[in-house]
């Protein structure tokens, strides 16, 4: 429902607060983000932490107190969350902040080539000296925000009035949309993980307008030593039996805040043991005319790459499947990006590929295969705080339905993505969520109104505006304001100017059946020049 107040008559000016990125010397970095609106500063926290590689089974199968006690505090998956294709680190993390399958947010593998960005000085194939070339390792490509489309949660959250940071998460050192999160580090796998947590705590505890509402934290050791030892190894046991042990003192310590704090945790992909020997797929086709970067195929023209999957077809094996880009499986969701390459080779089952040769000795654990076929690419999902439903358990879900879930525990207005919140809506509380204004809940009344107030430099200067910003918001059972968010603004100061008004206003409360309930509900603040 819509209301619209008295119309507002205003000299109004257009100002910009430039988003500048300070380096200082300590580990943390400072972005001059504007501070939090009046009206985020009454939202709820999230903090996400992602422990890469931790398969959706490691809880019942080695044991983990913290993260079942998490799960039966709130919402988990007990047959894990599924990856978008490839399950890689990458790609998965920025699905998970954009709700986008790779071919679509762009970091659709570790490394790999854009065909449609010049190369720039010669380099050896994949190397990272060809400015084509996206290397996960190297900040200058995964710090450079032109590589990535998509709006990250850490952005979304920046452009509607509300700090973030972090303490690592891939593409979070890039400047995308001409924003960074406010506060961040620099990915150093060396910091100690209890000083990870400590950097939590420290953010949560700065003074309202600086404290950032959305946080992530990351964790590798589980990939790690799953990688080097096998899934089902004593070494990978115990890595998972230490992270259960520290997502134990976050959500302790993160209690002691006495903050509205939802707590997700969740992770990129899970792990298989490798069956060898490797796949070469020089033992197939010569790959004549084609480039390669890591195991995916650049083709110089179409013809050489139907040459190239025309000789893999001619001598087929059970290991792997080639595709020609356009006809890759529907449920892959990677056929519509030229960087994924042409042809394409999927693994049928755990294998190594290599295109030419085996590069030394490998480990025995490894992903990136398609977790539909491959139940142990399937990862974690635990989430529990003031806005989850205690006890839920989840269906398995695509990991591209993260996003809309986590901006409506943060009330940020999501833009469409490839996700949708309906997945993951029956883990929201019923309590937070309000009732629909119709046929037996009646209308909020209000009863207070405050104008936007101007500072006389304000209405001095130029650059004028007139318009509507249309805000949503919540109404309580004790006609209080919440959940207070712009829909539609001006794009100036007078955004900021109608949050803040509409945050003193006093209503009364809608009821239903005769008692109160929160509503939801749209105001039109409107702005003239006199």
């Amino acid at each position: 429902m819509n209301f619209r107040i008295a119309r507002l008559r205003f000299i109004v000016v257009f100002f910009a607060l430039a988003a500048l990125t300070t380096a200082h010397a300590q580990t943390v970095i400072t972005t001059d983000n504007p501070p939090n609106t009046a009206a985020t500063q009454a939202k709820h926290y999230v903090v996400l932490v992602s422990l890469d590689g931790f398969r959706y089974d490691y809880p019942a199968k080695f044991g983990t107190p913290h993260l079942l006690a998490l799960g039966a505090a709130g919402a988990s998956a007990p047959e894990g969350m599924l990856p978008s294709y490839p399950s890689l680190t990458f790609p998965n993390h920025i699905t998970l902040v954009t709700g986008l399958y790779p071919e679509h947010h762009g970091i659709v593998a570790n490394s790999f080539r854009d065909p449609s960005r010049p190369a720039g000085p010669a380099a050896p194939d994949g190397k990272a000296g060809s400015k084509d070339v996206y290397v996960y390792t190297q900040s200058e490509r995964n710090g450079d925000g032109t590589w990535y489309t998509g709006t990250p949660l850490w952005v979304l959250a920046e452009q509607q009035g509300m700090r973030a940071a972090c303490v690592f998460w891939p593409g979070s050192e890039a400047e995308i949309q001409g924003k960074r999160p406010s506060y961040y580090l620099k990915f150093d796998n060396t910091l100690d993980n209890h000083k990870r947590i400590d950097q939590v705590i420290d953010w949560l505890q700065l003074p309202p307008d600086q404290r950032p509402h959305f946080i992530t934290l990351y964790y590798y050791d589980v990939d790690h030593f799953a990688h080097k030892h096998t899934p089902d190894s004593p070494e990978t046991r115990d890595a998972v039996h230490n992270m259960d042990d520290l997502i134990g003192e976050l959500h302790t310590r993160l209690d002691a805040l006495h903050l509205p704090i939802d707590l997700v945790v969740l992770a990129d992909h899970g792990m298989a043991t490798v069956e060898p020997p490797p796949i070469i797929l020089t033992d197939y086709s010569p790959l004549k005319n084609i480039n390669t970067v890591g195991q995916l195929l650049y083709a110089a023209t179409d013809a050489d790459a139907q040459t190239a999957y025309e000789d893999f077809r001619k001598h087929p094996s059970p290991k792997f499947t080639a595709y020609r880009r356009a006809d890759l499986p529907a449920h892959l969701h990677i056929n519509e990006n030229a960087r994924i390459g042409d042809p394409v080779i999927v693994a049928n089952g755990p294998y190594r590929i290599y295109p030419r040769t085996r590069g030394g000795e490998s480990d025995p654990g490894e992903h990136g295969y398609d977790p539909t076929r491959f139940p142990d690419m399937k990862a974690i999902f635990f989430a529990a705080g003031p806005d989850i439903k205690p006890g839920i358990k989840l269906p398995t879900f695509e990991n591209i339905n993260v996003y809309p879930f986590l901006a409506k525990l943060l009330d940020l207005n999501a833009p469409n993505v490839d996700g949708v919140l309906d997945v993951l809506a029956p883990a929201l509380s019923n309590s937070n969520r309000p009732a629909r204004i119709g046929r037996d809940v009646s209308a909020p009344i209000i009863t207070h109104s405050v104008a936007p107030t101007f500072t006389k430099e304000e209405r001095q200067r130029n650059g004028l505006k007139v318009g509507d910003v249309m805000v949503r918001l919540w109404v309580d059972r004790e006609g209080n304001p919440t959940h207070i968010q712009l829909v539609r603004g001006l794009g100036n100061v007078l955004d900021d100017k109608a949050l803040e008004a509409v945050s003193h206003y006093k209503f009364k409360p809608a009821l239903q059946n005769g008692k109160p309930v929160v509503v939801e509900l749209n105001i039109a603040v409107n702005f003239q020049i006199n």
